[in-house]
């Protein structure tokens, strides 16, 4: 491989990841490394939950206390603060719910938010070398699925241990300042619920969490498949495959929730037993310690305070699938990048000139190379055609120009200079591509032309869409060019689809033009007048067609047959 350490290239290691996300730590601390931003609302949150706790406490010892008294016959004067901290209590346990449930389900949509953009701006740097070994169904669970999968660490794992803390020592100090034996049984029915209990579901809910993750992703994987290919599994009638898939991963998917609900059955019976028998220990161990008034209040307080433990048995269930989604988010991220940028890229040179030398490359270590020591020099401003049969290699030129692979061996130089000592985002701006298979998204047509060119002014985009001779489309579209072309233009033919790829590449105006089979899907007549739109737009621009059909070759400046990997002299 050539040198390139003369132009500042950052020597990594394999192993070396983006920035962007805290690796090297246990998959909890990354999580929580991740929530860092919203620490405010995360104790917010937990506060109001303490709060909402200890009002229920709070109100379930006062009516106790007060049913109690009132069954002594006293003064209704005796009984107003009593009667009055009910109803504050009553009514501030539902504030403070609201406002626990408002402020935690905000902060979590927002960290959602949050890890979805940062998870995609991971895979960024992957596309799309380290992705074409994902399929495209796995990665939309993962960004979609496996992340709301994630708001159980905070809704279940992080905020009701916080709260149930706080809840709990305040609780066991209460019920101590009465008699340390009440406190010591209070501290032991809260231990058995707050930790016994979540080991148990915790380490019962591995096995099926972890499959409801990875059967969700194969379910989700096939659906994708199928409704994509939906129309070709109508034609030739094998609908009856895909609905056995998505019936087999279906009825696994319903194993594993079974499996969690029976898993959250018993935590909640465990539950119900384990509060249930603290309290009547209470009642037991209280009655010849604590007045007969008191002694209502303390029982009653004490099934209210298993409150702010009763959910982490069923958090402790759910904290398994919740972490194996995260490693699934981060395994996929964690793969080293195909092409690594320069630390210290280098300027732009002013020379457009593209040259490949003695470049070799294979898709995979273990696959013959698609091109073997290849060699190609295209001066600044010249046209040059690579002709070839489907599968000669010609995209691949494409791949390495544009560094979205790596060559395995060799070099490629703009104007003189690595383009491994370019910033991917310069090299990527000299190069306009339009492609067999550009992708159109789902939205208005100019706004998939302007793609091509960021912050494009109306006029501008209204203008590259005319030079690829769209406007006759645009006239008769419901809404112009404002009008939703459907996923991946559906609502356009092979041909129109292809001239927004041109529009686009009009709209980019970079110095180096890469055709990539730019007349596919298009009849004689059209194809030559898309191609002398083409060279008009030329204008001394660099040009690589790279094509198998036989037209206009007498306008190029040379031609070229790859075949095997190497170029060859064209005959024709």
């Amino acid at each position: 491989m050539a040198n390139i350490e003369g132009y500042g290239m950052r020597i990594i290691s394999e192993d070396q990841r983006p920035p962007s996300l805290p690796w090297g730590r246990s998959t909890i601390m990354r999580l929580l490394v991740l929530m860092r931003p919203f620490w405010r609302g995360m104790i917010l949150a937990i506060v109001l939950g303490a709060l909402t706790i200890l009002s229920s406490i709070g109100l379930m010892a006062t009516s106790a206390w007060l049913i109690s008294k009132s069954a002594l016959r006293p003064s209704v004067a005796d009984l107003g603060v009593s009667v009055v901290l009910v109803r504050f209590l009553g009514i501030s346990r539902g504030v403070f719910r609201y406002l626990e449930r408002l402020v935690a389900h905000d902060t979590t949509f927002r960290i959602l938010a949050r890890l979805r953009v940062i998870f995609y701006s991971a895979l960024e740097p992957l596309a799309p070398a380290r992705l074409s070994e994902h399929h495209s169904g796995d990665l939309l669970a993962g960004v979609i699925a496996d992340v709301d999968t994630l708001q159980d660490v905070y809704l279940r794992v992080i905020a009701p241990p916080a709260a149930a803390l706080v809840v709990g020592w305040i609780t066991v100090i209460l019920y101590a300042a009465f008699d340390p034996f009440l406190g010591l049984i209070v501290l032991s029915g809260l231990i058995l619920i707050g930790v016994g209990l979540p080991l148990i579901t915790y380490s019962m809910g591995l096995r099926p969490g972890k499959a409801r993750i990875e059967v969700r992703a194969q379910l989700q994987a096939t659906l994708v498949d199928g409704i994509q290919g939906m129309a070709e599994s109508l034609l030739y009638g094998f609908t009856h495959l895909q609905d056995q898939k998505l019936d087999t991963y279906s009825q696994s998917l319903a194993r594993s929730e079974r499996a969690m609900g029976r898993i959250d059955g018993l935590q909640s019976a465990l539950t119900v037993l384990i509060v249930n028998g603290t309290a009547l220990a209470v009642l037991a161990a209280a009655i010849n310690r604590v007045e007969g008034i008191t002694l209502a209040a303390l029982t009653l307080a004490c099934t209210a305070a298993f409150e702010a433990v009763t959910p982490l048995g069923a958090a402790a269930a759910h904290l398994g699938g919740a972490l194996d989604a995260a490693r699934h988010l981060f395994t996929t991220v964690e793969a080293a990048p195909a092409v690594i940028e320069s630390s210290t890229p280098v300027p732009l040179p002013q020379d457009h000139s593209v040259r490949f030398e003695r470049v070799t490359f294979a898709y995979r270590p273990t696959e013959a190379p698609v091109l073997k020591r290849f060699n190609l020099d295209v001066p600044a401003g010249d046209k040059v055609a690579i002709l070839g049969q489907s599968g000669a290699g010609k995209s691949t030129l494409t791949h390495l120009l544009a560094r979205f692979w790596e060559v395995t061996e060799g070099q490629i130089s703009l104007g003189g200079i690595d383009i491994r000592a370019l910033g991917l985002t310069d090299l990527r701006q000299q190069i306009g591509v339009m492609s067999q298979q550009a992708h159109l998204f789902n939205t208005s047509l100019y706004e998939n032309i302007r793609i091509g060119l960021e912050g494009a002014a109306d006029d501008q985009v209204s203008q590259a869409a005319d030079q690829a001779g769209l406007h006759d489309l645009i006239r008769h579209l419901p809404e112009g060019g404002d009008t939703l072309v459907g996923e991946r233009g559906a609502r356009l033919s092979g041909g129109e689809r292809q001239r927004v790829a041109l529009a686009r590449v009009l709209l980019k105006n970079a110095p180096i033009w890469v055709l990539d089979e730019p007349t596919a899907h298009l009849d004689a007549q059209t194809e030559r007048s898309l191609f002398e739109t083409i060279l008009q737009k030329l204008s001394g621009r660099t040009l690589i067609l790279l094509t198998h059909r036989r037209i206009m070759l007498d306008r190029m400046d040379r031609v070229y047959w790859l075949q095997e990997g190497q170029l060859q002299a064209f005959e024709g």
